[in-house]
C-alpha cells in the first residue's frame, strides 16, 4: 500500500501546531508542518518530528495492567474497570467521598475527550480531595482572572502580532511558544515587532532564548517581580500617564491604586529587584507612551511567593495604560467554542477559599486543593485522609515540590490508579495500570488552547492511525469508571451507572463537540449574523483547518462581574500587600542577603525538546549533550572552585541532587539554574531511553512548605539552596 499524508495537529504543547503525517501500513514515516494552517504556518519544533518515536514506542503501554507485587500482568478491561469501581465504591462507603482523591496532569488538557469526562468524573466522586497541575504552575493566572474578570476562564492574551511594546517578565515564549498563550513561532512573532519597529524587553534572572530576541535585557533577583511591577504603575501614575481611554466606565478603584502602591517606588524598590531606579521608570514611560503595548509573565511569575500578587499587578499594568482589549494590547480569544460560556454552563468559572484543607488549611480553588498539600493528606490519619488516588496523564512525584515526600506518600496509598501511557516514577507505584490511546490514535479539537491563541483559528483533526486492537481511548475509560463507581454503590447507583454509560456512549466525545460547535458563538447563531456557521462537518471538510481573523475587542461579553465592571483593587489581594511591603524591607536591609550565608536562588528553565516530565523517552529529543545541567554564574562558580563538566552537590531545605555544572553569564549573580522534569533513575519505572540520561529532579529540592500564602501555589522560583564541589 501506497504511502498516505494525513493533517493533523501536533498534540504534544500548547501551541497546538498543524501538522502532515505521512504514514504507511500503520507506520509513521515522517512528520513536517502544516503550510497552509492558519496559526502556524508550517512551523514545526523538534517535539512534533518526535512523535514518531512516541507512537511507536515500545515502553508505551498499551492493554491495562495489574501490579501484583513487583511484577506486573496484563488483564481485562472489564476485570481491570469492574475490580476498580468495586473498590472506590467501597472506599467511599466506610471512609467518606473524600478518602479517594484525582490528580490531574498537564497532558490531559491536549485531549478534548478528556477534558470533558473528567468533569464527569470528578462528580461521580463527589470528592473534596481534587488536585491537577493548575495548582503548580498556573493558579495565580486563574485566580487573577477570577477576582478580576469573574471567571477563571477569562484569559487574556497578548496580542503579539499587532503590538509595538512586549514586555516580558518570568516567561520564555522562544521556547516555550506561549504558556496560557498559544503562540507557535513565537520566536518569529517576537522577532516581527522588532522588524515593523516595534520593541521587545525581557525581565528575567536569566538572559534567555527571547532575551537573546529583544532589544533589551534586565536581570531581576527572583520574587521580586510584584515589586518591579508595582513600582511602574506607581511611576505611571505618579506622573500621570495612565489613558484607560475606552476603559473609563469599566475600571473601578483606579483612584485606590496610587496610596496602595505609595511603598513600591522605583527607588524604593532598587536594591530589592537589583534593577536601578533609572532603567524601572524609562521602561513605565516606554510603555505608557508606546501607540500599543502589552506585559506578559507566565511561569516564572506565577511559581513565586507573590505569585498571585505578580499576576494581578501585569493585568494592572495593561489595564491602566489603556491596553487591554484592544488591538496590540492584552486581549481575549473569539474561539469557536466559547471556554467562559461553556465554563459558565458547567458550573467552572470557578470559586475560591469556600473550603480550606484538612491539614494546613491552605484555601480551595474552584473545588481542587493545591497540589503541595497532596502528601500530607495521604500521610495523616483522619478522616477525610486520602486512602486512594486516580491520576490521569499526571506524575506528580516528579512535578510536585519535594518529589522525594510525595513518592513515598503514593507507595503507602492503598488504591492507586494510574491513566497513563508509561510506567514512570508515579505509575510504578500504581496498583493498576490503564492506558489510552495516544497522539496520532485519537481526534483533536484543542478546547483550550483555541481559548487563549494569539489569533483565531478553529482546527479538527481525524485520528492519523487506527487505534490497535484491545485499546481504548480516555473518553471510553473515564465513561466505563464511572459507570463501575455508581454500580459499585448499589441498585440506584447501578441504574444510573447504566444510564450513564448509555447516555455518554451513544453521543460519545465526538457528539459533544459537535453539540458544543453548534451553540458555540460561531455556530447556529453565525447564520443571523450572515456568516457561514461552524459544526464538526465543517471543520471535517477544510483540513487545514478554519481562519477566524485576528483578535477583536469583547470585553463587555467576557466579564461575569457584578455590573460587567472590573475591580482594580479587589479585597484579597489588597490585604496581601503588607507581605510584599515586608519582604521589601527585609531585602532593602540586606537581613535577607542570602550571598553572604553562600546561599544561591534556583530557578528553572524549558527546553524545546522537553515538555514537562513525560518526553525523555524519544531518541531523537535525547540526542546531543546533556541539557540537565546546573547553570551558574563564573563569580559564584568561582568562588565555590566550581567549572563547566563539574559535578556539584545542590542542597535545599528538604532534599540535595548531584548535577554537572555549565558556568555561565547567562544566569545572574546570585542566581542557579536547574531545569525541570528530569529525575527518571527511579527503581520500577520502566523509561529505557529517559534512564539512559536520567538527569536530577529539580523537585527533590524545591520544598512543599514554601508557598505564595495567598493562593497555595508553590514556590518554584528563588528557592534558596547551598551549591559545593561533589564528593569524588
Amino acid at each position: 500500500m501506497p504511502s498516505r499524508t494525513t493533517f493533523a495537529t501536533c498534540p504534544l504543547c500548547e501551541a497546538i501546531c498543524g501538522i502532515a503525517v505521512e504514514h504507511e501500513d500503520g507506520r509513521v514515516l515522517g512528520v513536517r508542518g502544516d503550510a497552509e494552517d492558519p496559526l502556524s504556518r508550517g512551523y514545526l519544533c523538534p517535539k512534533a518530528a518526535a512523535l514518531a518515536d512516541l507512537h511507536h514506542d515500545p515502553d508505551r503501554q498499551r492493554l491495562p495492567q495489574r501490579r501484583v507485587g513487583e511484577r506486573w500482568e496484563t488483564v481485562t478491561w472489564e476485570e481491570a474497570i469492574s475490580t476498580i469501581g468495586a473498590k472506590i465504591a467501597a472506599l467511599q462507603g466506610e471512609h467518606g467521598r473524600d478518602a479517594v482523591g484525582l490528580y490531574v496532569g498537564n497532558p490531559s488538557v491536549h485531549s478534548h475527550a478528556a477534558v470533558l469526562h473528567l468533569l464527569v468524573l470528578q462528580r461521580v466522586l463527589g470528592t473534596r480531595s481534587l488536585f491537577s497541575a493548575n495548582s503548580v504552575d498556573a493558579l495565580p493566572r486563574l485566580l487573577t482572572s477570577l477576582e478580576l474578570y469573574g471567571s477563571q476562564a477569562a484569559l487574556p492574551v497578548p496580542d503579539l502580532d499587532r503590538t509595538d511594546f512586549l514586555l516580558i517578565l518570568g516567561a520564555n515564549p522562544a521556547v516555550s511558544n506561549g504558556s496560557i498563550m498559544t503562540a507557535p513561532d513565537a520566536r518569529r512573532r517576537v522577532r516581527a515587532i522588532r522588524e515593523r519597529g516595534g520593541r521587545v524587553v525581557v525581565v528575567d534572572p536569566r538572559r534567555t532564548e527571547t532575551a537573546e530576541l529583544a532589544d533589551a535585557h534586565h536581570f531581576i533577583r527572583p520574587g521580586t517581580d510584584a515589586m518591579f511591577l508595582a513600582a511602574l504603575i506607581h511611576t505611571i501614575l505618579g506622573e500621570g500617564l495612565e489613558r484607560v481611554g475606552a476603559l473609563a466606565g469599566t475600571l473601578q478603584d483606579l483612584d485606590r491604586l496610587p496610596g496602595l502602591l505609595a511603598p513600591f517606588s522605583p527607588e524604593a524598590v532598587a536594591s530589592a529587584t537589583g534593577i536601578d531606579a533609572t532603567t524601572t521608570r524609562g521602561l513605565a514611560r516606554d510603555f505608557a507612551a508606546a501607540r500599543s503595548a502589552v506585559a506578559y509573565g507566565r511561569l516564572g511569575t506565577s511559581t513565586q511567593a507573590f505569585g498571585t500578587l505578580a499576576s494581578w499587578l501585569l493585568d494592572v499594568l495593561n489595564l491602566v495604560t489603556g491596553n487591554f482589549d484592544r488591538p496590540g494590547g492584552a486581549m481575549f480569544a473569539s474561539p469557536a467554542i466559547d471556554l467562559g460560556e461553556l465554563a459558565a454552563r458547567v458550573g467552572q468559572t470557578g470559586h475560591f477559599d469556600r473550603w480550606r484543607s484538612r491539614v494546613r488549611g491552605l484555601p480551595e480553588f474552584n473545588g481542587e486543593l493545591p497540589a503541595v498539600t497532596l502528601a500530607e493528606e495521604i500521610e495523616t490519619p483522619g478522616p477525610g485522609q486520602i486512602r486512594a488516588l486516580v491520576t490521569h496523564a499526571g506524575n506528580p512525584a516528579l512535578s510536585l515540590p519535594n518529589g522525594r515526600r510525595v513518592a513515598n506518600a503514593l507507595a503507602k496509598l492503598e488504591l492507586l490508579v494510574a491513566i497513563d501511557i508509561y510506567k514512570n516514577e508515579t505509575t510504578r507505584f500504581a496498583h493498576w495500570l490503564l492506558p489510552p490511546t495516544f497522539g496520532l490514535e485519537h481526534d483533536h479539537y484543542p478546547l483550550v488552547f483555541h481559548a487563549v491563541a494569539v489569533r483565531n483559528t478553529a482546527r479538527y483533526a481525524p485520528a492519523v492511525m487506527p487505534k490497535a486492537p484491545g485499546t481504548r481511548h480516555d473518553a471510553e475509560i473515564l465513561v466505563a469508571l464511572c459507570a463501575a463507581i455508581l454500580r459499585g454503590r448499589g441498585a440506584a447507583g447501578q441504574l444510573a451507572g447504566l444510564a450513564l454509560h448509555q447516555t455518554l456512549g451513544r453521543l460519545g466525545a465526538r457528539g459533544v463537540l459537535d453539540l458544543l460547535l453548534r451553540t458555540g458563538p460561531r455556530g447556529l447563531s453565525a447564520v443571523l449574523r450572515g456568516e457561514r456557521p461552524l459544526s464538526l462537518a465543517a471543520l471535517e471538510a477544510a483540513p487545514h483547518g478554519v481562519d477566524l481573523g485576528p483578535l477583536v475587542p469583547r470585553l463587555p461579553g467576557v466579564l461575569r462581574t457584578v455590573g460587567r465592571r472590573i475591580p482594580l483593587a479587589p479585597r484579597r489581594f489588597v490585604a496581601d500587600l503588607p507581605r510584599l511591603e515586608e519582604r521589601l524591607t527585609e531585602l532593602t536591609a540586606g537581613e535577607s542577603d542570602r550571598s553572604s550565608r553562600g546561599e544561591l536562588l534556583l530557578i528553572g528553565r524549558r527546553d524545546l525538546r522537553s515538555n514537562n516530565s513525560w518526553m525523555h523517552n524519544a531518541p531523537r529529543l535525547m540526542r546531543g549533550r546533556n541539557r540537565c545541567t546546573l547553570r551558574l554564574h563564573p563569580e559564584d562558580a568561582g568562588v565555590r572552585g566550581l567549572r563547566s563538566g563539574d559535578r556539584a552537590t545542590i542542597r535545599s531545605r528538604v532534599g540535595e541532587v548531584v548535577a554537572e555544572v555549565e558556568v555561565t553569564d547567562e544566569v545572574m549573580v546570585g542566581v542557579a539554574s536547574l531545569p525541570h522534569g528530569w529525575g527518571h533513575g527511579a527503581l520500577g519505572a520502566e523509561l529505557a531511553v529517559a534512564g539512559q540520561t536520567p538527569g536530577v529532579s529539580a523537585n527533590e529540592l524545591t520544598d512543599d512548605e514554601a508557598i505564595d500564602t495567598l493562593s497555595g501555589v508553590a514556590v518554584l522560583s528563588g528557592v534558596p539552596v547551598r551549591v559545593e564541589a561533589a564528593l569524588p
